[in-house]
């Protein structure tokens, strides 16, 4: 059974004959070149596991001849072999990546340290090389199952996305569609949402909120009314004056059109809005008496534009609208009290496109 293969690069035959007889007798399979281009054939045919390498040879810079076998094989272990101790050849040997080095003429028992030393140290860079290798083989097939797990989610989630936003369109369609069922109920109110929506994005806009923002409005502005459904009819088209009972009882639909839409969580600025709508600015409006900047912005921009299309618009109690100077003015009147201020300011810019 062979132990390794040696290759030794020497021309002189005795020296060649001596390491060759050394290293047979310990199983190891030798070949000899007696000059660098004939060893350089040979380590192309052939693999290696050391070369015992002359310093000295005529033909070739044995460091050049070095470099070449490295070229070949990067784990090649090379053994220089000295004919006078020199500091400064060992150093120089060691520098351009010589194992070990060791001195004519040989010694068996260095000769045989040595090469055993040699050969765990080529094994030991073979088996990392090997280990290095199969790594990199790793690391590429984990960065390849790593990219179609990433295909794979981002598929995964556009059509988590694609579903939610289906879901939420048809949530959305079915309670519109709920909405403008309960606006049919009173004829007289049956476009408010729609004329309130298209008010309250014109001064959204002019006030340049956010486009969430702005949506969310639209949004509420279309589902304002939805807790009337819990409102008797006959306190909705009531022709007089309410009682104490049923104002109260009209009072309720701000929280209840929010206790209907809290389910869909993905509505939650738009609920705040609906919530708040019948906030006034100076505290005293209702489900809470929210005053100021406390009032959700959109809450606040939905309140004026409710206002003026009620303004403007028939009512149960009054059979012709107010003209639109008339709605003007009595915004006007509510600023600072009923109304925001610095949306009045806005709608006043703005109602000319109403």
């Amino acid at each position: 059974m062979v132990d390794g293969r040696i290759i030794i690069v020497d021309s002189e035959e005795k020296n060649t004959l001596l390491l060759k007889s050394i290293l047979m007798n310990r199983s190891y399979e030798v070949a000899v070149a007696t000059n660098g281009k004939q060893g350089l054939d040979l380590f192309g045919e052939n693999k290696f596991d050391i070369v015992y390498l002359d310093m000295n040879l005529p033909d070739i810079d044995p460091v050049d001849l070095a470099k070449e076998f490295r070229k070949r094989d990067l784990d090649i272990v090379i053994i220089a072999m000295l004919s006078a101790q020199s500091t400064q050849v060992i150093h120089e040997a060691i520098d351009y990546g010589f194992f070990d080095y060791a001195m004519k003429p040989l010694k068996v028992e260095e000769v045989y340290f040595k090469t055993k030393r040699a050969l765990i140290n080529r094994k030991s860079s073979v088996n990392n090389r090997r280990a290095l290798r199969g790594m990199e083989e790793q690391k590429v097939m984990l960065q390849k199952q790593i990219h179609m797990l990433t295909v794979r989610i981002e598929e995964s989630t556009r059509n988590l996305i694609h579903l939610y936003e289906d879901l939420r369109e048809t949530y959305m369609r079915t309670i519109k569609a709920l909405a403008q069922a309960i606006d049919a109920r009173d004829h007289y109110t049956h476009s408010n949402s729609k004329n309130v929506a298209r008010y309250s994005e014109i001064i959204a806009r002019e006030m340049e909120l956010e486009s969430q923002k702005i949506e969310e409005v639209i949004d509420a502005c279309q589902l304002h009314d939805l807790g009337k459904i819990g409102v008797h009819d006959y306190v909705l088209t009531k022709p007089g004056k309410l009682t104490p009972e049923e104002y109260e009882e009209v009072k309720e639909h701000a929280l209840k059109g929010a206790q209907i839409l809290e389910p869909l969580h993905f509505l939650q600025g738009v609920i705040t809005i609906v919530r708040q709508h019948h906030e006034r600015y100076d505290g005293t409006g209702y489900p809470y008496g929210l005053k100021g900047e406390k009032i959700d912005i959109g809450a606040r921009v939905m309140q004026l534009a409710d206002s003026y299309d009620a303004m403007v618009s028939a009512r149960p109690y009054r059979q012709r609208g107010f003209s639109k100077d008339d709605a003007i003015e009595e915004i006007k009147k509510g600023t600072g009290t009923q109304f925001d201020p610095k949306i009045v300011e806005v709608f006043l810019k703005v109602v000319k496109n109403f």
